[in-house]
C-alpha cells in the first residue's frame, strides 16, 4: 500500500483503498475490504495515468517465482510491487468507447496485433486450443511469452499442438501445458477447476473459445442438448467457478458468430426447452444461432455484474465460414467450407479479435462490448435485452444447481 501523508486534499484515498497501475500505465483503485476494483478515483472520480520512465535507480523486473513483475531500487535494494510512477500518476479524461479508434481490420493477423508486446508474466486459459481458431490464439499467445492452459478434451491432439508450437519457438514448450476438459460434462468441469486452482493463482485471459457446429442431434451425459452444454452452459459454469483467480487485470473473451443474429429465442419466458430442445424440435443450424446468442448475452451481463471489480468481458465474432474443425461433423458443411476457404478469413486472420480483445492496451476500463474485425459493433437487438440477459443467467444458474444436486446423489 502506498503511503500517503497526512492531508485534507480530495486526492487522498479513502480507508481500504490502494492504487495500482496495469501494464500499460493506467491506475486502477482497488478496495482491500469489498474487494472490488474501478478506473476512477473514489473521491474525484477522475482517472489517472501513468507516464515516462521510471525514477532514476529505480529497474522492472520479472520474478520467476513469484510470477509477476517486481520494481528493484538498485541504491537501496529495495523491492516492491507497486510502481514508484504511482506518485506521479496524472488524472486523463475517463476512457469510452468513442475514444477508440480502429487500428485492425479483417486482413490483420494475430500475430500483428500482438507486434511489440511482451505478455511473460501473463496467464491465459483456452477452451478448444488444440485446433482451429484456439490453437492460433494459443500458439500467437505463447511466441510472445504467454503461459497457455490448453483446456480441452483430447490429451494426445493437444500434445501434438503444443509440440508444433515448440519447433517453432523452443523456449514456449515449458509455458504451454495440457489440461483436461470435456465441456459436454460438469463433473468434468468441477474436476478441471479443482486442478487449476492448485496450480495457478491468477488467470489474465479466459478465451471461451470451444464450441460445435453441424451437430446431429445428441444428449451429453447430463442429458442436454450437446450444442447447448458445450457452447454455453458448461463455459458459463466454467467462468463462474474460476471467479477467486480474476481481478482487475483479468478480460474474459466470450467466442461468439454474427449467427447470433439469426437465434429465435423467446424474450418472456424463456424455458430450458428453448435452449435444449427435444429431438423432434431440434435443427442444428438454429441449436447453433441460440447457441451463439447465448454466448452474447452471457457476456452482456457478466460484464454488468462485474464492473465493480473492473474485469473486462468482451463477445466476438472471429469470422465468416473460417475453415477450421467446427464444420467436421457433417459433410455438406465441409464440402461448404472447402468451396468458400479462398475467399475467407485464413486461421490466423480469425484469431486476430480473441487477440485484440485480450491484449489491446486501448480496451482497458471498456466491458460488455461485442467486436468484429478487431473493433467494435453493434450486436443484435435480441441480444441487448436486459430481460433476455438476465432470464438466461437464472436460468443457467438454477439448471447446474439441479445437475449438480443430482452428481451428488
Amino acid at each position: 500500500m502506498i503511503a500517503l501523508p497526512d492531508t485534507d486534499s480530495e486526492d487522498e484515498l479513502p480507508p481500504g483503498w490502494e492504487e495500482r497501475a496495469t501494464d500499460d500505465g493506467t491506475v486502477c483503485y482497488v478496495n482491500q475490504q469489498g474487494k472490488t476494483s474501478q478506473w476512477t478515483h473514489p473521491r474525484t472520480g477522475h482517472s489517472k495515468r501513468i507516464t515516462g520512465e521510471l525514477p532514476l535507480g529505480w529497474e522492472k523486473y520479472y520474478d520467476e517465482q513469484g510470477k509477476r513483475f517486481m520494481f528493484l531500487n538498485k541504491e537501496t535494494q529495495q523491492r516492491t510491487n507497486v510502481d514508484p510512477r504511482l506518485a506521479f500518476a496524472v488524472e486523463e479524461p475517463t476512457q469510452n468507447v468513442a475514444q477508440v479508434r480502429q487500428r485492425f481490420d479483417s486482413c490483420s493477423t494475430a500475430l500483428q496485433v500482438l507486434h511489440g508486446k511482451d505478455l511473460h508474466g501473463r496467464t491465459a486459459l483456452i477452451t478448444g486450443a488444440n485446433c482451429g481458431i484456439g490453437y492460433e490464439t494459443a500458439r500467437s499467445l505463447a511466441h510472445h511469452g504467454c503461459e497457455i492452459i490448453f483446456a480441452c478434451r483430447n490429451r494426445s491432439s493437444t500434445e501434438a499442438a503444443i509440440e508444433r508450437i515448440a519447433q517453432e519457438r523452443p523456449a514456449a514448450r515449458s509455458r504451454c501445458r495440457f489440461a483436461a476438459l470435456d465441456l459436454s460434462s460438469l463433473r468434468s468441469v468441477q474436476r478441471f477447476v479443482e486442478e487449476i486452482k492448485q496450480s495457478v493463482s491468477h488467470i489474465d485471459y479466459l478465451i471461451l473459445n470451444a464450441g460445435v457446429f453441424a451437430l446431429p442431434y445428441t444428449k451429453t451425459v447430463d442429458g442436454l442438448e450437446t450444442t447447448f452444454q458445450v457452447s454455453h452452459l458448461s463455459h458459463f459454469y466454467l467462468t463462474l467457478q474460476l471467479e477467486t483467480l480474476f481481478d482487475y487485470k483479468t478480460r474474459i473473451i466470450v467466442l461468439s458468430s454474427e449467427s447470433h443474429r439469426f437465434a429465435n429465442l423467446p424474450v418472456e419466458n424463456l424455458a430450458v426447452h428453448h435452449l435444449s430442445p427435444a429431438p423432434e424440435k431440434y435443427w442444428s443450424m438454429m441449436a447453433y444461432n441460440n447457441a451463439k446468442l447465448c454466448n452474447v448475452l452471457f457476456a452482456q451481463e457478466l460484464a454488468q455484474r462485474w464492473k465493480q471489480r473492473g474485469i473486462s468481458v468482451f463477445s466476438l465474432h472471429p469470422g465468416n465460414m473460417v475453415s477450421s474443425d467446427l464444420s467436421r461433423n457433417y459433410w455438406f458443411y465441409r464440402l461448404l467450407f472447402a468451396i468458400v476457404r479462398p475467399f475467407t478469413k485464413s486461421l490466423q486472420q480469425a484469431a486476430a479479435t480473441s487477440i485484440y480483445c485480450a491484449t489491446a492496451n486501448e480496451l482497458t476500463g471498456l466491458s460488455g462490448l461485442y467486436f468484429n474485425n478487431c473493433f467494435f459493433c453493434e450486436p443484435s437487438k435480441l441480444s441487448k435485452s436486459a430481460a433476455l440477459q438476465q432470464q438466461l443467467w437464472k436460468l443457467s444458474e438454477n439448471l447446474i444447481a439441479e445437475l449438480v444436486e443430482q452428481e451428488q446423489h
